[in-house]
């Protein structure tokens, strides 16, 4: 249990968070660390911070070698190329954002980012057509007012392997009994400012 308050979280604006959102974020780790990764101009973007990705990483130890993970509503694309600068094997980067796809596949030139494959295409989507049990780390960053948790929670749910990590980020902290109907559990938990970061994994 995380200490706080039963039941599904309630979400809240984003905009404190979408305008202080910076220009660029950084790399933190790995063979990729100090690249800087641009933050395009549109309404609830809000790149995962620097202190919270730190974090996350510390978490799952650094080293994510051979780890096949998917980042769905990427944005920025920060932490699934943060996942493939530690060492994943391979990386889905999914967007809908036209322009934002565009900056990915630039970075991911710019990288020669083999291991990362970026797709325009809805998160949800794309969450539901992995395979059971495929994936080591689903990162969730969803638009805070979207009304997306609940069908994002249950498809990931179902495709990490019995190891594997769900990284959450959301306006409101998750505990257990909000977990539960998905057959998950929170090991970690972060509040930075307004933002609640989760590490979940399968319930045993």
């Amino acid at each position: 249990m995380i200490g706080v308050m039963p039941g599904a979280p309630k979400p809240r604006s984003p905009s404190k968070a979408a305008s202080t959102a910076p220009h660029e974020v950084r790399i933190i780790g790995g063979r990729w660390k100090r690249t800087k990764l641009p933050v395009a101009d549109k309404p609830g973007l809000r790149p995962t911070p620097d202190r919270v990705r730190e974090t996350l990483f510390n978490w799952l130890g650094q080293d994510l070698t051979g780890w096949r993970c998917v980042d769905v509503f990427a944005g920025t694309g920060a932490l699934g190329l943060e996942a493939a600068s530690r060492g994943a094997a391979h990386v889905l980067v999914v967007e809908q954002d036209p322009q934002l796809v565009d900056q990915l596949r630039a970075i991911q030139a710019k990288l020669s980012a083999a291991e990362v494959k970026i797709e325009r295409g809805n998160g949800l989507s794309a969450l539901s057509a992995l395979a059971p049990g495929s994936v080591d780390l689903i990162l969730l960053d969803p638009p805070f007012d979207a009304g997306l948790y609940e069908k994002s929670l249950r498809s990931a749910a179902s495709a990490i392997s019995p190891e594997g990590f769900i990284y959450l980020e959301a306006p409101s902290a998750w505990d257990d009994a909000a977990l539960a109907p998905f057959g998950l559990s929170a090991m970690r938990h972060l509040k930075a400012g307004a933002v609640h970061a989760h590490l979940l994994r399968r319930t045993a």
